[in-house]
């Protein structure tokens, strides 16, 4: 009664149900190793990039710097669209320093929100996994069962050697699905809580460059 030798020897369909949850949780773990990886890069670049823009560097030359780079994200992104509208707005004739400013708002909310998509990309698969993995395996083990207990009645002789494998194998496919929910939830909930807080981060860097940019505007 190895575990191997259950799964070999499990029903079809529960065969289908582990493969399926193997498969599932394979894919989570593709998508939890990107993600780390993503929102690990997300917060260093965002760190990096703020500690420049307070260090007093003068934003022209900062913008001028910042638009070449194709390694841009976070703040940086937030900063690249707010200060273009805004420099774009400043040049035509009979804007205002307001109407300036709301445009330049209204560009970094837009990239903001285009930030903020990408790092929540993929959680709803890791939701999805988590929320119905155990269902699936749950299927499985009913299904095991169930095929188990009619093989035992057509035996007509019910002992323990007979019952335990098939139980066994069809309780297997639960436990595989417990596997691939777990992580996914855990995950879920640690990449949600990342991304409030970039979107806080976002926030925060936001107003105070509008602050800056209206101080810009009205002179």
């Amino acid at each position: 009664m190895s575990l191997f030798s259950l799964i070999l020897h499990a029903s079809l369909p529960v065969q289908l149900v582990m493969a399926g949850l193997v498969l599932m949780s394979l894919l989570s773990w593709g998508v939890i190793f990107n993600k780390l990886a993503v929102l690990g890069r997300t917060r260093r670049v965002t760190q990096d990039f703020e500690q420049k823009f307070w260090s007093g560097v003068d934003l022209n030359s900062l913008y001028e710097t910042s638009r070449v780079n194709t390694d841009a994200a976070g703040s940086e992104k937030l900063f690249q669209a707010g200060f273009a509208e805004f420099l774009k707005l400043r040049r035509q004739n009979g804007m205002d320093a307001s109407e300036q400013l709301d445009g330049a708002r209204r560009a970094m909310r837009a990239a903001a929100q285009r930030e903020l998509d990408a790092l929540d990309h993929h959680n709803a698969f890791l939701a999805t996994v988590g929320s119905v993995s155990p269902y699936i395996g749950l299927f499985g083990t009913v299904w095991g069962i169930m095929h188990a207990f009619i093989g035992l009645g057509n035996a007509g002789q019910a002992t323990l050697a007979t019952v335990a494998p098939g139980i066994a194998e069809a309780l297997i496919a639960t436990a595989i699905g417990l596997f691939a929910a777990i992580p996914a939830v855990v995950a879920y909930n640690r990449f949600a809580a990342d991304v409030d807080r970039l979107a806080g981060r976002f926030d925060s860097f936001m107003e105070e460059f509008s602050n800056i940019l209206q101080r810009l505007a009205a002179r």
